[in-house]
C-alpha cells in the first residue's frame, strides 16, 4: 500500500538503495507486526519530509519566542519520528494482546476439527479462511509458509518469533512437543487452550490488583514531581525579581528538567514491570509520561508567576 505521492517515489527508491537491507528488513517486520502493510522506504520518506517541515516550523517558533533555534529545529525534526514510532510500538503491543486473547478460541477450533478427522495443516488452513483480525492474518501467513515448503512446527515458531510473545511461544512449543510424542493431539491442544485461558485470566487479575500502585506511579510522575519542581522554579524567579539573582538558577532549571524526564522514564518502566513483569512493555508508558511530565513542568515554571498574580 502506497502512502506517499508519486512525486516522492524517487526519494523512496533512493532510501531503498542507500540504507542497508538488514535495517529495512527489521523496520518492515515491525510494520507487519503492527499490522501496517506498507513499504518501509515509503514510511521513512514520509517521516523525512514531515521532519523537515516540522523542523523548519520549530526553528521559526523558537526564534520568535527567544529560545535557541537549533533546539527548535532538532525538536521539530524528531517530533513526527517519535510520534510515528511511538504509535507503531503501541500498535504492536495492542496487536499482540489481541492475538493472545483470541488464541484460546482458535485452539479450541483446531481441537474440534481434529476430532472430526481433519489433519492439522488442513484445519489451520480452514480456520485461516474464516473471520478477520490480526490472528487470522498471522494464520494466513503461516498457511502460505507451509504451502511453499515450511513445516508446521517451523511455521508456528516463526509466528511466535514475529510477535515476540512469551505466552504464544510457550503455547506453541507445548503443541509441537505434544505432536512429537504422539497420542491424541486434539486432547493436547484442548488442554493447552484451557491452560492459556487460565494464564490470561491470571494476568487480568494481577493487573486489577496492582492498579493502585500504577496510579501512584502515574501521579508521582506527571503531577507530584513536575508541580513540586515547578513551584521551586517559581519561587526562585520571584526571588530574582526582587533583585536577589541566583547564579545557579539556569543550572537548576536544567537539572530539574533532566530529573523530570528521568523520573518519568523510570516510572514508566516500573509500570511495565508491575503490570506485565516486563521492563520492555514499560517503554510505551515512558514514551507518554516523559513528554507530559516535562510539559506540565514547563508550563508551571514558565507561566506560574502569571497564574499567582506576579509579573
Amino acid at each position: 500500500m502506497a502512502i506517499i505521492p508519486s512525486a516522492l517515489s524517487p526519494v523512496s527508491r533512493g532510501l531503498d538503495n542507500i540504507l542497508p537491507d538488514r535495517y529495512l528488513v527489521i523496520i518492515q517486520e515491525n510494520l507487519i507486526r503492527a499490522g501496517m502493510y506498507v513499504k518501509a522506504a515509503d514510511l521513512l520518506t514520509l517521516l523525512l519530509m514531515a521532519g523537515i517541515i516540522f523542523g523548519l516550523f520549530g526553528l521559526l517558533l523558537f526564534t520568535f519566542i527567544g529560545i535557541n533555534s537549533i533546539i527548535g529545529l532538532a525538536v521539530g525534526f524528531i517530533t513526527p519520528i517519535a510520534i510515528v514510532f511511538g504509535w507503531l510500538f503501541f500498535s504492536m503491543e495492542r496487536r499482540v494482546d489481541a492475538i493472545e486473547q483470541s488464541t484460546p478460541d482458535f485452539l479450541r477450533q483446531i481441537s474440534s476439527l481434529l476430532r472430526a478427522g481433519v489433519g492439522i495443516e488442513t484445519a489451520l488452513e480452514d480456520i485461516s479462511k474464516q473471520g478477520s483480525g490480526p490472528l487470522t492474518n498471522e494464520l494466513k501467513r503461516a498457511v502460505i509458509e507451509i504451502k511453499i515448503g515450511s513445516s508446521f512446527d517451523d511455521s508456528l515458531m516463526s509466528m511466535s518469533e514475529r510477535l515476540k510473545s512469551k505466552t504464544l511461544d510457550r503455547t506453541f512449543r507445548m503443541i509441537i512437543e505434544g505432536r512429537r510424542v504422539g497420542g491424541s493431539l486434539s486432547d493436547v491442544i484442548e488442554t493447552v487452550a484451557e491452560d492459556l485461558r487460565a494464564v490470561l485470566a491470571l494476568k487480568r487479575e494481577r493487573k486489577a490488583n496492582v492498579m493502585m500502585s500504577v496510579m501512584f506511579l502515574i501521579i508521582s510522575a506527571i503531577i507530584a514531581a513536575p508541580f513540586a519542581l515547578g513551584m521551586i522554579m517559581i519561587y526562585s524567579g520571584f526571588i530574582a525579581s526582587l533583585g536577589k539573582v541566583n547564579p545557579l538558577l539556569g543550572a537548576a532549571t536544567t537539572a530539574a528538567s533532566g530529573y523530570i524526564i528521568i523520573h518519568s522514564i523510570i516510572a514508566g518502566i516500573l509500570i511495565g514491570i508491575v503490570l506485565y513483569g516486563s521492563a520492555r512493555k514499560g517503554v510505551k508508558y515512558a514514551l507518554i509520561l516523559a513528554p507530559v511530565a516535562y510539559g506540565i513542568f514547563y508550563l508551571i515554571s514558565t507561566f506560574g508567576m502569571l497564574l499567582i498574580g506576579f509579573k
